[in-house]
């Protein structure tokens, strides 16, 4: 769905969605920006480009941005990505407030939460992220 809503294609490597497959345990993890508060990427950024929207998302203004890959470099989940497709770098921008993937995840994979939330349930749902993790390596 990302790719298809930013490009118009179906495109996993235009997606800003990546996917963790680990067949031997059968889990399959979604993995998309998490909006940083201190984004690395933000911070690397020598034009400015990188910066935060209306909707505290972390966006990239394309008319910016040089295309030196700092911060496709600097990203510790590895959420910047360059498309030789598009000659840009692209990353999750939450589609202005209503992320697409959410929307049409039915397994509930991906949910979007308002990200001033409680950290009860932050913890809780880092705790299912650190059990699924502990699984794969058994």
């Amino acid at each position: 769905m990302c790719s298809f809503g930013h490009n118009g294609v179906f495109n996993p490597r235009l997606s800003s969605v990546s996917v963790i497959d680990y067949p031997e345990s059968t889990v399959t993890i979604p993995l998309m920006c998490l909006q940083c508060e201190d984004a690395v990427c933000q911070n690397v950024c020598p034009v400015g480009a990188i910066y935060r929207d209306k909707n505290d998302a972390v966006v990239i203004d394309p008319a910016k941005c040089i295309v030196c890959k700092l911060c496709v470099n600097a990203c510790p989940l590895g959420n910047m990505k360059f498309s030789p497709i598009t000659r840009s770098v692209f990353k999750c921008d939450l589609c202005g407030g209503t992320p697409q993937c959410a929307r049409y995840c039915h397994a509930g994979a991906i949910v979007y939460v308002d990200p001033h939330e409680d950290s009860d349930r932050k913890k809780r749902i880092a705790d299912q992220f650190k059990e699924a993790f502990s699984e794969v390596k058994s």
